[in-house]
């Protein structure tokens, strides 16, 4: 995908690698997260919207493609890049993402990477940033890769082409066959549009869309989405809380749960941080005439949720604690959410730089985590009552397996076919669960099993 930008503003195009410079570093060397370390970046810094839309294209643009730019990289530089000091590392993906995935002229691209590498680094590193850098633009992106990928098997070439780990890529292959994992990797590359969560009984997604003005649409699936271009906080609903940032395929996991008949009484939200699904449920619970418990074991995302639940004070409570050790009664509850923590493998198209952070070696720890809170979401649930169990990952290990292990041995639980709940999404079911997938959906790759426990 190649990029453009319009002319730079106030501030400069060589300020912008300058912020994007400084968030490279904290990514990568203080293990900072790429959004949040961008957005402070951006607000000390007081860009133009251009040159701030630059910096932000050139943090997520090399975070996607560090897979990629890395081999490359290390051809053109004839050294594996383990042997150069991290600064000078970031500095070189920063300028081979503006060679080969944007229309700057290499020749550009290099001087201003020189000039970056001599007034961050020093003058001693300008040689090899520029000689490294021309060797990159001796090539289109596409041949470097036909390069590369000569002597690769098809998954090691796809998780080239495509920037990403091979065990992410493999597992993909896995669930979807080589041609359409090809796609859903693909469609991590694309950064997603913004999409809102019209909170019900507080606005109208009609009044919301008349407000966001031109560009702005309804949802896919979501009746409650609008989808819209620009910065979500400049919208009076956004700014008040009648409305807020929330994937589609998030939207359909609260949706869901709220659709199927249930005996009366109150919700949980099992995990409810940040926010999002929380503010949705209590929305949907007060057209119930019920209350939602939103739980949430850290204090910091206790407070985001309370903030986004704040339009429903008489419906929603948030509470701090440990799902796995309940602070209620069994069988409390007609309806539980638990959005299991989880790799988050299925928002890699919004988390650029998530992809590099993951192991495999970090399920184990993860699923033993989603077990419990699966089993406490079963226990606090009432009899003839559901519970949703949903991760932001379409990996085996943490969505079907955790599931069908909560099945095993257990008469009084049944799976709601998913096609029943959700029937008006094509190919969208999983064998009786819901899986979504950028590449089909335009969302997030949410996964979600609808369990009813009965007598």
């Amino acid at each position: 995908m190649t990029a453009s930008f319009p002319p730079a503003g106030r501030g400069g195009r060589q300020a912008a690698r300058l912020v994007a410079f400084d968030v490279m570093r904290q990514v990568w060397g203080d293990g900072a997260y790429a959004n949040l370390a961008l957005a402070a970046a951006l607000d000390r810094a007081g860009l133009s919207r251009p040159d701030a839309a630059f910096a932000t294209e050139l943090v997520a643009g090399t975070c996607r493609g560090r897979g990629t730019y890395d081999a490359i990289l290390v051809r053109a530089a004839g050294r594996p890049l383990a042997s150069l000091q991290p600064a000078v590392i970031d500095l070189l993906r920063l300028g081979a993402h503006q060679i080969l995935s944007t229309r700057l002229p290499t020749a550009v691209a290099v001087a201003a990477s020189v000039d970056l590498a001599a007034a961050t680094v020093g003058r001693r590193v300008t040689g090899l940033v520029n000689a490294v850098l021309r060797r990159v633009g001796r090539h289109s992106r596409d041949e470097w890769l036909d390069q590369l990928t000569q002597d690769l098997d098809p998954v090691e070439a796809l998780a080239l082409r495509a920037s990403h780990p091979r065990w992410i890529a493999q597992a993909h292959v896995d669930l979807l066959g080589l041609d359409e994992a090809r796609a859903a990797l693909e469609a991590n590359n694309r950064p997603p549009e913004v999409v809102l969560a019209v909170r019900p009984g507080l606005a109208s997604p009609a009044a919301v869309l008349a407000q966001a003005g031109p560009g702005a649409r309804p949802g896919r699936w979501s009746p409650q989405a609008v989808r819209l271009t620009g910065d979500p906080g400049r919208l009076a609903a956004v700014r008040r809380g009648l409305a807020g940032v929330s994937d589609e395929g998030s939207q359909l996991i609260a949706l869901g749960l709220a659709r199927p008949p249930a005996p009366a009484g109150p919700w949980l939200d099992l995990c409810a941080g940040p926010g999002g699904k929380a503010a949705l449920l209590a929305g949907l619970a007060q057209e119930w005439g019920e209350r939602l418990l939103a739980n949430e074991f850290s204090p910091a995302r206790a407070r985001l949720t309370a903030a986004a639940v704040q339009g429903y004070p008489r419906t929603a409570t948030v509470i701090v604690a440990d799902g796995r050790r309940p602070a209620w009664r069994e069988g409390s509850f007609s309806r539980v959410l638990v959005d299991a923590p989880c790799s988050g493998l299925g928002a890699l198209r919004r988390r650029p730089d998530a992809r590099w952070r993951k192991q495999p070696s970090d399920l184990p720890g993860l699923v033993r985590l989603q077990r419990a809170l699966l089993d406490s979401a079963l226990a606090a649930c009432a009899v003839d009552g559901l519970v949703a169990y949903a991760t932001c990952s379409p990996h085996p290990q943490e969505t079907v397996a955790v599931v069908e292990r909560a099945l095993a041995g257990r008469r009084d639980l049944e799976l709601v076919e998913a096609a029943t709940v959700w029937g008006g999404i094509p190919d969208a079911s999983r064998g009786p669960y819901l899986q979504l997938w950028p590449q089909r959906h335009d969302t997030d790759a949410m996964f979600c099993a609808l369990l009813r426990r009965r007598g």
